[in-house]
Order: structure tokens, then sequence, then C-alpha cells
């Protein structure tokens, strides 16, 4: 009789370790698979941008002012009649303002620039100031990008995809 309850005893002791212990082994799997379903949405999450006749995609910087104006297109894509300024970058007011994240940087061919916080710019050429950027265009060079964006304004839609 002693026996059958010793085993009973340790019988039940063994069920309920492995119960305390399942809970915590299928929670932090759940949690390391949502983290990276987070972490792949946002690496995958692109900015559209039609020029012209013409659609290109660009990668997000990592930063409030990108992730606001993520959350701004989430609504629906927004259309812009860019001026060119200094032969060097196209230019348009945004319809709001954006937090900053200036610093001073160098830009080149396809960065897409927040300035003073209300003005989107897509750069064709150099330039350097204090400034915040939201992203970069994906394979597109210097030639390419004047050549789509052409003389004088031009009409860009921005959305994500």
């Amino acid at each position: 009789m002693r026996m059958i309850l010793f085993m009973v005893i340790i019988f039940l002791a063994a069920c309920s370790s492995d119960a305390a212990s399942s809970p915590t082994q299928a929670g932090s799997k759940a949690k390391s698979t949502q983290t990276d379903k987070t972490a792949t949405t946002k690496s995958t999450m692109k900015l559209k941008i039609r020029m012209n006749d013409t659609t290109f995609t660009a990668t997000f910087e990592d930063n409030s002012s990108a992730k606001a104006l993520v959350e701004f297109l989430q609504q629906g894509e927004m259309t812009l009649d860019m001026h060119d300024y200094g032969s060097f970058e196209k230019v348009a007011d945004l319809p709001k303002s954006f937090p900053r994240n200036d610093k001073q940087i160098d830009t080149d061919a396809g960065d897409i620039i927040l300035y003073q916080g209300n003005s989107i710019t897509i750069y064709y050429d150099k330039n350097s100031w204090n400034f915040t950027r939201l992203g970069k265009i994906d394979n597109v060079n210097k030639a390419r990008l004047k050549q789509i964006l052409g003389e004088g304004n031009a009409t860009v839609t921005f959305s994500i995809k």
C-alpha cells in the first residue's frame, strides 16, 4: 500500500512539473513568433513613389519621422506638385508637419528628405545640410532620376507598398 501511495505521489509531482513548464515554453514561443512577425512586417514595408509614368520603391529610414509618414500614408496616398529647387532637388509642402530628426548629412540621388518638418524633398544630386532622412529610393542613379523627374515641376504620388 505504501508503495502504491509513493508511486502516485511521484506520478502527480511529475505531471504538475510538466504542466507548470508548458505554458512558459508556449508563451515564450508565441512571443518570439510575434516579435519575428513584427520585424518582418517593418522590414518589408516600402514607400511607393509614382513620378510621371514610372514607379519606384524606397526603403524607409528607421526614425520617428519615417514612422509618422507611414502612419499618415496608411490613411491613403498623397499626391504633391513638386517644384525644382537649385537644379538638384524637387520639393513640396506637406499637408501637415511631421516630427524632425535633423542631423548634418550629405544627400545623394534618391534620398527622400523631410525639411523643417513640413516639406518633402527628393534629391537627384548632392547637398549637405541639417535634414531628416525619411528614406532612399531603391536601385536608381542620378541620371535616371533626373530624366524621370524632368525639368520644372513634377507631380509625385507617395503611398505604402
